[in-house]
């Protein structure tokens, strides 16, 4: 082999080094990211449960025998309310003359 073609496949190697080192710190940084998001959503995930416990806890020993609605079932009462089924069987068609549906309050105030 020449010294040519060595120094030329040395500097060849150097770039490829040089790609893989840039691409590594890339992904490195794409962790640490991640990692960063991760911990910021372990915190805000432990409030969250901790708010709950207490909605829960007030819901308990108030003198409601009814617990409150979520607010997931909340925006489907708006929903039903503003003339939307909302259960399996129609959701999203409009209530013609907004008249009741059995299914759809089964889903807002079923098993709570």
């Amino acid at each position: 082999m020449a010294k040519r073609d060595v120094y030329e496949e040395l500097k060849d190697l150097q770039a490829e080094m040089v790609k893989m080192i840039s691409k590594f710190e890339q992904v490195q940084d794409e962790v640490t990211q991640t990692l960063e998001q991760n911990a910021e959503l372990e915190i805000e995930n432990q409030h969250l449960r901790e708010v709950l416990r207490s909605d829960r806890n007030e819901g308990i020993s108030g003198n409601n025998t009814e617990p409150p609605l979520s607010k997931s079932r909340k925006n489907l009462e708006k929903l039903y309310e503003e003339g939307f089924h909302v259960c399996n069987f129609e959701y999203g068609k409009r209530r013609e003359n907004d008249e009741p549906c059995a299914f759809c309050l089964d889903v807002i105030y079923g098993e709570r």
